[in-house]
């Protein structure tokens, strides 16, 4: 078995990382029984470039369990868990992940993957279809799934272009997805890496937000709840409202420059904060981005103005500006969440993974009738995993009366 991870010798702390996941993500458990009693996906090929923590060493399993052969790489250099890499190697699933991993070994491990010929492609971030697109154009593919909403914005104009060569799942916008994983993981997780690195009081601080998408929506709640005054910057103007009915200033960027402690990035888009705003920002301010690529802060523009830099802590890098102020950022402006702290729980990725594997069941039985676009997990696909999660929460769904049901499809009913 070909692999490159970092040392094999981690597994034995892998498998414990990867037992307590398993143990707290109950709807997965339930799909992975019924798979291995009827392998769903016997003989399917899976390639997958996901973050190699622990909650996805579950799903592979899950997915091997219902019969597929899967070989997983890393869709971000600072999030693999090293140990987990190990184990899963150990218990015979090649990776391909190794943290810290510089730019060519992250597309040496994608095209590593690609080499297997897989019939699915598990993608977070797109990079895999990308490189499927631009440089391997004749490599057949059944179809793909996508986990997070950057890499969902670059399939859609791919596919609005007319370039997508194969149906994709969106599966990040599974409402068992977007609205559990994207507002309670990343907005928890997003402060526990930024905790993490600097052990910093949110309470009594400005928190600036940028980007109020699901992702924003749960960050600018946890830093809320934490005592921070929270300011969020918008660009769509129904988002902007959104968050100002949530009690939230909604400023410009410029206008937020001056007034954060702690800013942290949710947009998906490039260069938020510029030297234009780091020139105007308080001594000692914060900076972090919980979005998938490490553009939405301009580092180049910054070290460009610094004259000095220096690791501070673990994970924190300090630029000194020529008069004397400090700018301060995060796991280099990585994805904070994963580069500074472990992901998010198991208990949300418990859906979001579970999303994923019946996405890939889903494919496997109608793959070849889709046509090259992207496509959402069926919504009662999606409402079984709401279903197992709240079962295994101990909570109780209400069941319409036949009156009530009657009630509501009938137009005739009145007063």
């Amino acid at each position: 078995m070909n692999y490159d991870i970092a040392d094999p010798g981690l597994a034995s702390e892998g498998h414990r990382r990867i037992a307590w996941a398993d143990r707290r993500m109950p709807v997965l458990a339930v799909i992975r029984e019924r798979f291995e009693a009827d392998k769903p996906l016997d003989g399917v090929r899976v390639a997958a470039c996901m973050h190699v923590t622990s909650e996805t060493a579950v799903l592979m399993y899950a997915l091997r369990a219902g019969g597929a052969s899967v070989v997983l790489c890393a869709s971000n250099p600072l999030s693999t868990q090293d140990d987990v890499a190990a184990a899963l190697v150990e218990d015979g699933i090649p990776v391909y992940a190794v943290r810290g991993e510089d730019s060519d070994t992250f597309y040496e491990h994608i095209n590593a993957i690609l080499d297997t010929e897989p019939h699915l492609v598990f993608d977070d971030g797109a990079d895999t279809t990308t490189v499927l697109h631009r440089e391997r154009k004749d490599q057949a593919i059944l179809g793909g799934l996508e986990e997070t909403t950057t890499g969902v914005l670059r399939l859609r104009a791919m596919a609005a272009n007319g370039v997508l060569r194969y149906p994709v799942v969106a599966v990040n916008d599974s409402a068992t997805k977007h609205l559990f994983d994207n507002r309670h993981g990343t907005g928890q997780s997003s402060l526990d890496g930024i905790l993490r690195a600097s052990n910093i009081l949110f309470a009594g601080r400005t928190v600036v937000v940028a980007g109020f998408g699901d992702c924003g929506w749960g960050v600018a709640r946890r830093a809320a709840g934490l005592g921070a005054s929270v300011v969020v910057i918008e660009v769509d103007p129904i988002r902007a409202l959104s968050a100002a009915m949530e009690g939230y200033r909604v400023m410009t960027a410029a206008e937020a420059a001056p007034v954060g402690d702690v800013f942290i990035t949710v947009t998906g888009d490039i260069h938020i904060f510029r030297p234009e705003h780091f020139v105007v920002m308080k001594d000692n301010v914060i900076l972090a981005n919980a979005g998938h690529f490490d553009v939405e802060l301009d580092l180049k523009g910054l070290r460009e103005m610094a004259v000095a830099s220096r690791e501070i802590r673990e994970n924190l890098v300090e630029f000194e500006l020529a008069d004397g102020r400090r700018i301060i950022v995060v796991a280099e402006g990585r994805l904070v969440n994963l580069s500074a702290a472990e992901g998010h729980p198991a208990d949300v990725m418990d859906m979001s993974f579970a999303d994923q594997a019946l996405a890939a069941e889903w494919l496997i039985d109608v793959g070849d009738d889709l046509a090259p676009d992207v496509y959402v997990l069926p919504h009662e696909l999606d409402e079984s995993v709401a279903r197992l999660k709240l079962e295994s929460m101990g909570a109780s769904l209400e069941t319409l009366t036949e009156e009530q049901a009657k009630y509501l499809e009938s137009w005739e009913e009145g007063t």
